[in-house]
């Protein structure tokens, strides 16, 4: 979990061929006093160039572009620069696609026509808590389960979680940051993030979208 310093503007980088598109989103969250426009970038190519000279905490990142498209781009970036928050958009509400993002380290997926409210979230959202899930995510990870059944991704043997990680995990998939998780179950902010990485461990996962894919597929918390 990061936090954000009083007084401070997140930084975010747009990267989009789409020049109209661009300019709405940089309008509408340029409203926001707590985020700030830093750059803008054509492709992909032109993206990793500005990320030698500017540090973004997050990068609003077009699928389809010229030269060098946002699957390309996604992976190298994560490898580059781990602790970026990367929110994908697109036009295409594809499950099969979000879920290999995800597992390509995206922190969020957004349809380009999602509110800027919801932008603004999802900004707001992965710089604190890593990743921003919605109905859109929770439905493709779910998909994502059911196309992998024959080749599980989790061991067959049975995964044992006391109450107290079962009872984490679920607020974890409910969006709560570390804080509020360590206040709602008294315990410090270091041991709740302790548990998280017993979740990952004891489940054979490495993000928290596989600890969401594991809650849901064992029933912790229910696809809507």
């Amino acid at each position: 979990m990061k936090t954000q310093d009083p007084g401070t503007s997140l930084k975010v980088i747009i990267a989009d061929d789409h020049v109209l598109f661009r300019a709405g989103v940089k309008t509408a969250l340029s409203l926001k006093k707590d985020i700030r426009i830093i750059g803008e970038a054509d492709n992909g190519q032109q993206l990793l160039h500005l990320l030698k000279h500017l540090e973004p905490d997050v990068i609003l990142l077009d699928i389809q572009m010229p030269v060098m498209d946002g699957i390309t781009a996604l992976p190298e970036i994560k490898k580059l620069y781990p602790g970026i928050r990367i929110i994908m958009l697109t036009m295409h509400n594809d499950h099969s696609m979000i879920s290999r993002l995800m597992e390509l380290g995206a922190n969020a997926y957004l349809t380009k026509n999602s509110d800027s409210e919801v932008i603004y979230e999802a900004i707001r959202t992965c710089y604190t808590n890593e990743y921003y899930f919605n109905d859109l995510t929770n439905k493709a990870l779910l998909d994502g389960l059911r196309t992998k059944r024959s080749a599980d991704t989790f061991s067959s043997a049975e995964v044992k979680l006391s109450d107290k990680e079962k009872h984490i995990l679920k607020l974890m998939c409910d969006e709560k940051s570390t804080k509020e998780i360590a206040d709602m179950v008294d315990l410090s902010p270091r041991t709740v993030e302790a548990i998280r990485d017993k979740l990952k461990s004891k489940t054979g996962v490495k993000s928290m979208a596989g600890l969401v894919m594991y809650a849901v597929k064992s029933g912790i918390i229910e696809n809507k």
